[in-house]
Parts: structure tokens; sequence; C-alpha cells
């Protein structure tokens, strides 16, 4: 975990129980005397990451469909921070502005990214449903200053039709579709229920999500190279263009495609969560002088 995160030490059950009542219920001393939550059941992690939320982001209303996906904040939260260690290195002034491409129905980058570091955030999706809750959980915060939402329409295009000539952004951020079909999702799932030593009859993902935020066809793959692709045209509109990679092998790959298309920076941003790591890849095509000139322009 990043060493500026709030999640770094055990969580606080006490604390996060007086700032959101709905997850008491769902708390529990295990064998080894320590509190904690059953991590398969989708409503108990929805209530915890729901009380993180309210206890360390000044999030007041959090509401989204059960069948959503509830992403993990902790996680999302690492993600933040080292955007903003690559931001800093780039020397990029105070006043960011952040591209979320699939910001879900949760809204989850822009209200971490906003209650950390202030930065402005252009969140995407193809889900008009989705784009509709995640307008009310603005409007409840009282972010549509700072947040606005726009729908991709076509949904074989992701920076195509979103992009406008007037837009700049310091970064872009994504957390890809992992899956290329439901029921390569599913398997997933009943691998990772059977890690927790969970019966496998009746499956139910423990974070949620929809077909639409889980899958692409060709999944995560063909999903970054597209990505990929798309952003050699809009060079000189995002200083940085970055995603999150669950597969570490589609890292050569993407710097390979990267090279063709002209990208003069690629970073991988490794971060370790407990006994996870996962990945963040960065690239860019502004030369050494237009980085420079970035905020002059």
């Amino acid at each position: 975990m990043h060493k500026n995160s709030f999640h770094n030490k055990k969580y606080d059950f006490d604390v996060l129980v007086e700032n959101h009542e709905a997850l008491r219920p769902h708390v529990f001393v295990n064998d080894f005397q320590t509190q904690t939550i059953d991590f398969s059941n989708p409503q108990a992690v929805k209530a915890l990451n729901t009380a993180l939320l309210f206890t360390h982001y000044n999030v007041k209303y959090w509401e989204f469909p059960d069948e959503n996906l509830c992403p993990p904040i902790p996680s999302r939260a690492d993600y933040m921070h080292h955007l903003s260690d690559l931001i800093r290195r780039s020397h990029l002034e105070t006043d960011i502005n952040i591209l979320d491409i699939g910001v879900g129905a949760s809204c989850i980058y822009p209200l971490i990214g906003n209650a950390l570091f202030n930065w402005k955030f252009v969140g995407t999706d193809i889900d008009e449903k989705s784009l509709h809750v995640a307008k009310k959980i603005i409007d409840k915060n009282f972010l549509a200053n700072v947040i606005e939402l726009r729908r991709q329409n076509d949904s074989q295009n992701i920076l195509k039709g979103i992009i406008k000539p007037s837009d700049k952004f310091a970064a872009s951020v994504c957390n890809p579709p992992f899956f290329k079909s439901q029921a390569d999702a599913l398997e997933a799932t009943k691998t990772k229920l059977k890690g927790l030593g969970k019966d496998n009859d009746k499956v139910v993902r423990n974070f949620s999500g929809t077909p639409k935020e889980l899958c692409y066809a060709g999944g995560e793959k063909a999903f970054l190279h597209n990505y990929l692709y798309e952003s050699s045209h809009y060079k000189q509109q995002c200083f940085w263009f970055t995603s999150l990679v669950s597969n570490v092998s589609h890292v050569r790959s993407m710097q390979a495609s990267l090279e063709k298309l002209g990208a003069t920076e690629f970073q991988v941003l490794d971060m370790i969560q407990g006994n996870k790591v996962s990945r963040v890849v960065a690239w860019s095509f502004l030369t050494k002088a237009e980085q420079k000139d970035w905020n002059k322009n």
C-alpha cells in the first residue's frame, strides 16, 4: 500500500461502524479474536467500502444498485496516490484535470481523487444507467462543479467521441474490463471463492459487477490495445495515459505496440496491497520539450 494511504493499518471497525451503521451487522470476531467481515458476502463488502469512503474521503452519499461493481476503496486510492506521484514528478501545476475512462455507477476515482488532491474530473461510460446513478452521487456530494460526466455512445470507441478539441488532461485513468465473456467472469469467481474456502454451488461475485463493467470482446488485452491505438490520436491533449493492467503478460505487448505508435515514455507503476501485486501502466507521446512547455500552453 502507498505510504500516504489511509489504509496501511488494520481496519478500525469501531470507527467505521460509527460512520456507517449499516456495516455493524456484518462485523464479527473471528477465531483469531480479530474483528472482520465475510469478504465473500457482497453486502458486507459494499457496507465496508461505503464506511471507508464516509470515514476518510468526505463522502456523505454513495448509493448504487447492488448489481453494479463495488470498487475496493484501498486499491482504488492506491492508484490515485501513485498517479499523484507521477504527476508531481512531471512538474505539472496544481490545477489538474483527469479523464476517467469507465467511471461506472460508483464514480469512485473522481470521489477519491478530488478528496485527496482536489483534482477535477471528466468521467465517461457507455452505460447510461450508470451515468445517471453517478450523477446523483455527484450532486448529493455537491461536486457538480468539479466532476463532469460524458457518455460514450459507441461501444467500439474509448476516447473517440469523448475528448473534445479544447480538452487538456494531466492524465487519464482506467480500470479495464478483465474478461472476454460472462462465462470467464463466472469461472474466475469460482476460483476466488474456492480460495476463500466457500461453497461454489451458488456463485456470487463479492464485488458484484455487470457485463458492461466486467466484459469486453477479446478481454483485457483487446481493450488495452484499442485504448493504446486511440490514445495516439490525442497525443497533445493528455500528458499521461494510464491504466490498471491485471495480467502482467500484457505489459510487454503494450510496450511493443506503443513503440510503434510513437510513445516517448513508458512506465510501469507497481502497487503492493498485502499479498496482492497489481500495476498501473503509464505512457506519453510528448517530447521532452512539449512536456516542459505543457503548463504554458
